[in-house]
């Protein structure tokens, strides 16, 4: 993988490691998410033929711990599997929001995570996925 990426090994076996949620990635470094990794050694064991899991699945188990934001995903592309997630379960189709609701709504996503609710309002109109007009919010597409 590092060859085809151009990455160091070390880099791209900390990539892998944070893809499956078993390194975090804090502001004092790299830590091991103890709790993941018991986790996983419990499911792997428990059914060793199971699915791997999805693009999406991965990137929602790596970016969110037990509903909050713990970053936001540099690659756009994971972003947007993390958007989509937060946009479906915050924001009711056809209902329009004004702009007091929509940070109440995603302060909850961000409450003690590594983002801020302006941040994430900002992504999610900048994916198409919030439209504003006149400082009121709806949700756009399914």
């Amino acid at each position: 993988m590092a060859a085809r990426t151009g990455l160091s090994v070390r880099d791209t076996a900390t990539r892998r490691l944070t893809d499956a949620g078993l390194v975090v990635d804090e502001a004092t470094g790299l830590r091991v998410d103890e709790a993941r990794l018991r986790e996983l050694a419990r499911t792997r064991t428990a059914d060793p033929v199971a699915p791997a899991p999805s693009p999406a699945a991965t990137v929602l188990r790596t970016f969110l711990r037990d509903g909050v934001l713990v970053r936001l995903p540099a690659q756009r592309g994971r972003r947007r599997h993390l958007l989509e997630h937060i946009a479906a379960r915050s924001f009711e189709p056809g209902v329009r929001y004004p702009e007091r609701a929509v940070d109440e709504l995603l302060r909850a996503w961000c409450d003690g995570g590594g983002s801020d609710h302006v941040t994430l309002r900002r992504h999610l109109v900048d994916e198409s996925l919030l439209a504003r007009e006149g400082g009121v919010y709806w949700r756009t597409g399914p």
